[in-house]
């Protein structure tokens, strides 16, 4: 079925009308009509089926609605802490980390960074990775939206960023990284994985992070590039502890 978020709180009985961004998508996109059936998710972890009772102009009325208990969650909590690259690859990375189960993603700024964001640019891509979030989320059947925290400098998150939530695990991959995450033993909690920008990390912000406590990991022999490091270092993840194995 079609799957559509919607804000919550979702309705339960009776009729809703998707969002507008929703019901464009439904009707102008999609092409669904009346008595399809439908998919709505809050984001949250709610999810909800019903049959579009009335579609017509910009209004799409889902009705019939009934709760469904469904849970797509990774038992493993992730936090990637990615540099932020090039427009195209950071969009690509939230969009599949967030298939990949990530609970939280931290935008990082690193003296190797592509991209350099305004406070008013950061919060218009911080909202245009939200939308790609959701879109994954639409996609992959997950019905719980990864945090999507706003874009920090690189040192100060590593001075203060963790030291309200200290995680469990702490991995940074290095292409010198003297293990694997295989010999690494189970995390009991949340897992920080940080991933460097296109020109990967400067010595200052590597030595910094291993300061901080984090574990330097290797994927292999060979050096990958930052979009490519997120999701094989998350699919790793995911097999030794997460929902892959």
């Amino acid at each position: 079925m079609p799957r559509f978020y919607c804000p919550p709180p979702l309705p339960l009985g009776g009729s809703f009308d998707l969002p507008p961004d929703a019901a464009h998508h439904a009707a102008r996109v999609l092409r669904l009509r009346e008595g399809n059936r439908v998919e709505i998710f809050d984001g949250l972890g709610n999810e909800c089926h019903g049959v579009i009772a009335e579609l017509g102009g910009k209004r799409v009325v889902v009705g019939e609605i009934t709760a469904v208990n469904t849970n797509r969650e990774s038992p493993l909590p992730v936090m990637l802490a990615q540099a932020l690259s090039s427009s195209e690859k950071m969009d690509w990375v939230i969009q599949k980390a967030t298939e990949l189960g990530v609970t939280e993603i931290q935008p990082l700024d690193t003296e190797r960074s592509v991209a350099r964001l305004s406070p008013e640019r950061a919060a218009k891509r911080l909202e245009h990775w939200r939308q790609v979030a959701i879109s994954a989320c639409e996609q992959c059947g997950r019905n719980v939206l990864p945090e999507i925290h706003a874009p920090l400098d690189i040192m100060a998150w590593l001075q203060q960023g963790l030291a309200q939530q200290p995680p469990a695990a702490k991995f940074i991959l290095l292409p010198q990284g003297a293990t694997s995450l295989h010999s690494q033993p189970k995390p009991q909690g949340k897992v920080v994985l940080l991933i460097g920008a296109e020109g990967g990390f400067t010595q200052a912000e590597s030595d910094s992070a291993l300061r901080c406590g984090f574990m330097p990991i290797r994927l292999g022999a060979r050096v990958l590039r930052t979009e490519t490091a997120a999701v094989a270092g998350l699919a790793a993840l995911q097999t030794l502890w997460g929902d892959f194995s």
